[in-house]
């Protein structure tokens, strides 16, 4: 069974920086492509970042030159580096594969005030 435990997230202030970690165990994660999610409040989940087990990036319009998606297969492990960040970028931030699986981990808060 594939479990997913993301960190990271927290209080900072517009234009400041965050780094995301998600750990997956129970499933071939160097063969998997990786994403992260988001939902802010009263929102439907949206795809922030793709990362392919060649480490090639797709990032979401709203995110792209600011976040920067990477994975390290030794630790199953995928990580989400959050530059100048927005109050518009506050919401819940979860990661799973590209397509999801039905197995979703608790997420991780990222408020941005202004």
């Amino acid at each position: 069974q594939v479990q997913l435990v993301e960190s990271g997230g927290g209080l900072v202030q517009a234009g400041g920086s965050l780094r995301l970690s998600c750990a997956i165990s129970g499933s071939i994660f160097g063969t998997k492509i990786m994403a992260w999610y988001r939902q802010a409040p009263g929102e439907q989940r949206e795809l922030v970042a793709v990362v392919t087990s060649g480490s090639s990036t797709t990032y979401a319009d709203s995110v792209k030159g600011r976040f920067t998606i990477s994975r390290d297969n030794a630790k199953n492990t995928v990580y989400l580096q959050m530059n100048s960040l927005k109050p518009e970028d506050t919401a819940v931030y979860y990661c799973n594969q590209w397509p999801a699986g039905r197995t979703w981990g608790q997420g991780t808060q990222v408020i941005v005030s202004s």
